[in-house]
């Protein structure tokens, strides 16, 4: 009987997935997928798939817009009017006592700052290489 391709270790590919991306470090960057992704599989395709955060949101359907700042507190006014804000994200990293907030809009977009953007793009990249290894 040969061996299933998708499986490593009596767990899935997909299972190994989502175990990962559950971990501590990656709690921000799980935030975010999680409201943008149309599903498990989907956005394991998109991260097999993706080279940046940037891609990896178009692949789910999702523009980055960058903004010099946000304002969380008046983002969260502006929740579910129509165009406005679907989700407030607020993200604060305690290694680098950085505030990362993100904001997953009505229109499509998610918003972060430069470096906010920056941030969830190394990330991206650290959940592959541990995926990888």
């Amino acid at each position: 009987m040969a061996s299933d391709p998708g499986k490593t270790g009596g767990e899935t590919e997909q299972q190994r997935f989502e175990r990962i991306l559950s971990r501590e470090a990656f709690r921000g960057l799980k935030a975010v997928l999680d409201k943008v992704s149309p599903g498990p599989e989907g956005l394991w395709a998109g991260v097999r798939a993706a080279n940046s955060y940037e891609e990896l949101l178009a692949k789910l359907g999702y523009k980055v817009t960058l903004t010099r700042q946000i304002h969380v507190q008046d983002s969260y006014s502006r929740l579910g009017q129509p165009g406005g804000i679907r989700s407030v994200l607020p993200y604060y990293d305690v290694s680098t006592q950085s505030s990362f907030p993100t904001l997953v809009n009505s229109d499509a977009t998610v918003t972060n700052t430069p470096k906010g953007a920056a941030f969830f793009n190394e990330l991206l990249a650290e959940l592959k290489r541990q995926l990888k290894g």
